[in-house]
């Protein structure tokens, strides 16, 4: 099971190498910008994960730093995001300064957002662990029917993959378990609906503002 703390993680303001020698970060160098060094991948930061439907249309959405403070820019994100990717046969794209990675999966779109410097191999490991969890508990039929029926556990495994940005597990295995045990332990519906009627909410709330 893979945790945060099994990465490096350098402080706030930090450079990796202080991360590994516990000492402060190396000045930079000269003709450097004083901020390149703060800009250095961190291996553990998610911006979004949202899944839409093959209309662009939002089905889940997790937003965890404030990029699109406002659900009108995180629709217009979304659905430029879809528009950009949606026709195309690739796994990655860059737009507005972000990595994006996304997979398609019959009538879904799945999207893991990190900034322009995060790794592509972590955001992807992301959108795996995400989409073979739900495989699994949607039973391989990972389209929006099923997910619309089962919306409650997608937010649990969602959350068992990120935690406010950052990712807690990467094995779709231990995810599922800890789900099931949440499930069994009676954690599954309160949380879980109030968070899928508050989406439902602010999503009609946008409509109407159209």
């Amino acid at each position: 099971m893979q945790r945060p703390e099994a990465w490096p993680r350098p402080h706030p303001g930090e450079g990796a190498a202080a991360a590994h020698a516990g000492g402060p970060a190396a000045p930079a160098r000269a003709g450097e910008p004083s901020g390149l060094r703060l800009q250095e991948p961190s291996l553990y930061t998610i911006k979004a994960v949202f899944i839409l439907d093959n209309d662009g249309h939002r089905l889940l959405a997790k937003y965890y730093d404030d990029t699109f403070p406002s659900m009108k820019e995180q629709m217009v994100f979304e659905k430029n995001v879809f528009n950009k990717t949606s026709r195309t046969d690739s796994e990655i794209a860059f737009f507005g300064g972000m990595t994006i990675v996304y997979k398609n999966s019959i009538d879904l779109f799945l999207y893991v957002v990190g900034s322009s410097y995060e790794n592509e191999l972590m955001l992807m490991a992301v959108l795996t662990c995400l989409f073979e969890s739900l495989n699994h508990m949607l039973r391989k039929n990972v389209e929006k029917r099923w997910l619309l029926e089962n919306m409650d556990g997608a937010f649990l495994v969602l959350d068992e993959i990120v935690d406010g940005g950052v990712i807690l597990e990467s094995d779709p295995q231990q995810v599922i378990q800890k789900v099931n045990f949440r499930a069994d332990d009676g954690g599954l519906t309160e949380q879980s609906v109030a968070q899928v009627l508050q989406s439902a909410k602010e999503q009609i709330k946008w409509s109407l503002l159209k």
